[in-house]
């Protein structure tokens, strides 16, 4: 249940007399009604209103609930007098919205009280509107919101009201309150009530609506209703405040979740440790040798040393069978290819740019930038078991946003606003998707590019970024683990 259907409820509760006890002392609504009527008569006899026809006598079939014997059941209309508004006509000047008047639109019914308006008009503005005093309710009757609201104000100061508005002048001003939360609160009752008269094209059958059978209370008793409602109100907003915190925990669990889960796995903590799968140590022999001989046959080039790792750097405790390096020690950094747009042709050689790094995997679009072969470079083609890296980007969330290459392409290439991280071993690619997609890795990009105006990353804040590298069989059983859990947390986000 929501706060709003808590209070929905109250209110059906307060209409049905059922929110505070009713006693003898105070009357019936009958007594109540007879005062309302001799109002009326005095109104009319004063030609301060026109007499209306007699409205039907309300049948049994109509009352939706029973209600204690001191309440009566009463036409809306019976209570009180509606008009519609109007907007000035073409011969007032056209500075007639500057004034002092309030003139009260559909835009305007969004508080419960209304003091002033968006638009004020002249006092000539008003000599074709009728003026209504403080104490009238105003009713939205065309909208493009009818469907899910309906829209009603009660007014703290004069004002006019243009077409979309219907204002509704009580007889008795003592039961505006009463009225107005009855209509305001939408209680189950009249939510129902109020649905059956919206049309299609979100305007209100009025005629129907307004003559629709109120609950009505002894006044004394309308009174303690709105003092316990009142009462009742902070209840209800410490209750849509625990239930918005804990629907935004919801929210944030999968993905929070999501988090953790790769947290634990690059510390070690998600899969066992398994003596007989040897050590990263081992691991790291064969990547050097793996490296040396592509530098040996002329595929990458020698690279500078690594700054060394200290203590201080490492951010974790890992398992004594990992080992901490630096990302430079596993991977190239390629840079992408420049280009002018009078060199852009339909095919070709396809670049790809930031909008094409859809996490975790790459997009292709119908309007992908192409160039002529001549621009295609061996080292710079995508390549199965590539990583992609968004390197310049006015966007500190979207820099350092990494895609990851599952299968071969065809002519694809970089531009110059992205980076390939390309593995020496590339047995270790699972694993490393890990790392890239890990807060960890988040936290470190936005670190380095921190303080700059222009998002740029330099190639450096990949190579130095130092990482836990568990034993490769150890990676391969958390990455099937995660396999198994990661789905679940998308299954919960897409709940939400």
């Amino acid at each position: 249940m929501t706060a709003q259907d808590l209070k929905n409820s109250i209110l059906q509760r307060a209409i049905e007399g059922k929110l505070v006890p009713q006693r003898q002392e105070e009357g019936t609504a009958k007594e109540l009604l007879a005062k309302i009527r001799a109002e009326k008569a005095r109104l009319i006899k004063e030609k301060k209103i026109k007499k209306s026809k007699p409205l039907p006598a309300i049948t049994d079939d109509e009352k939706p609930f029973d209600i204690p014997e001191s309440w009566e059941w009463v036409r809306l209309k019976d209570l009180g007098q509606f008009s519609s508004g109007k907007t000035p006509s073409k011969q007032v000047p056209s500075n007639w919205a500057n004034g002092t008047i309030n003139w009260f639109t559909s835009k305007d019914i969004k508080s419960d009280y209304l003091s002033k308006s968006q638009i004020l008009i002249s006092e000539k503005a008003t000599k074709e509107l009728q003026l209504y005093p403080a104490g009238t309710l105003l009713m939205v009757v065309r909208s493009g919101i009818l469907k899910r609201l309906f829209p009603v104000s009660l007014l703290k100061a004069p004002g006019t009201i243009n077409q979309d508005i219907k204002a509704f002048q009580i007889y008795d001003e003592r039961i505006s309150m009463y009225l107005f939360i009855c209509l305001k609160g939408l209680s189950p009752y009249i939510l129902k009530q109020f649905r059956k008269q919206v049309t299609t094209v979100d305007s209100l059958r009025f005629e129907d609506f307004s003559i629709m059978p109120i609950p009505m209370p002894p006044l004394a008793e309308q009174q303690r209703i709105l003092e316990r409602v009142e009462e009742l109100q902070p209840d209800i907003d410490a209750y849509d405040k625990a239930q918005t915190e804990l629907t935004a925990i919801e929210q944030r669990f999968p993905g929070a979740m999501k988090k953790s889960l790769l947290q634990y796995a690059i510390e070690g903590k998600l899969v066992p440790q398994r003596k007989e799968e040897g050590t990263a140590k081992e691991l790291l022999a064969k990547i050097r040798a793996e490296k040396a001989r592509l530098i040996k046959e002329k595929k990458i080039k020698k690279s500078k040393p690594l700054p060394a790792i200290t203590d201080d750097e490492k951010p974790f405790d890992i398992p004594e069978s990992w080992e901490w390096v630096r990302m430079g020690s596993l991977l190239d950094v390629i840079g992408g290819t420049s280009y002018k747009k009078n060199q852009i042709t339909t095919n070709g050689l396809r670049i790809l740019r930031g909008g094409n790094i859809n996490t975790p995997d790459i997009s292709l679009y119908d309007d992908d930038v192409f160039l002529p072969l001549s621009f295609s470079d061996a080292e710079k083609l995508i390549r199965k078991g590539d990583i992609l890296i968004v390197a310049s980007t006015g966007s500190k969330k979207v820099i350092g946003k990494p895609a990851f290459v599952y299968k071969e392409y065809d002519n694809i290439s970089i531009g110059a606003f992205l980076r390939i991280c390309r593995l020496f071993y590339t047995k270790i690619f699972p694993y490393i998707t890990l790392i890239f997609s890990s807060e960890y890795y988040r936290n470190h990009i936005r670190e380095s590019v921190q303080g700059t105006n222009i998002n740029n990353m330099k190639n450096e804040y990949i190579l130095d970024f130092l990482i836990p590298l568990p034993p490769l069989a150890e990676q391969h059983r958390m990455v099937a683990r995660l396999e198994d859990l990661l789905p679940l947390c998308d299954a919960l986000a897409a709940q939400h």
